[in-house]
C-alpha cells in the first residue's frame, strides 16, 4: 500500500493512508490480532459476517429488481 506526500503535508497523507487501510480491512485485521480470540468467538464472528454479507447482497438484489 502506498500513499504519496504532497507539499510536505504529512497529515493529509496519514489521513489518506488510514482511509485506504480501512477500505482494505487492514484496521479490522490488526485489531483482531492484538489479542487471542477463542475458537467459539471466532465462529460467532464468522457467522455474523456471513449473515451481514448475505443481507447486503439481498438488499442489492431487491434494489436492482425494483422491490
Amino acid at each position: 500500500m502506498q500513499v504519496f506526500v504532497r507539499d510536505n503535508n504529512i497529515d493529509g497523507a496519514l489521513k489518506a493512508l488510514k482511509k485506504k487501510m480501512q477500505r482494505e480491512g487492514v484496521w479490522r485485521e490488526m485489531k483482531r490480532h492484538r489479542s487471542y480470540e477463542k475458537p467459539s468467538e471466532r465462529r460467532v464472528r464468522k457467522k455474523a459476517e456471513a449473515i451481514r454479507r448475505s443481507r447486503k447482497l439481498e438488499r442489492k438484489r431487491q434494489q436492482i429488481e425494483g422491490f
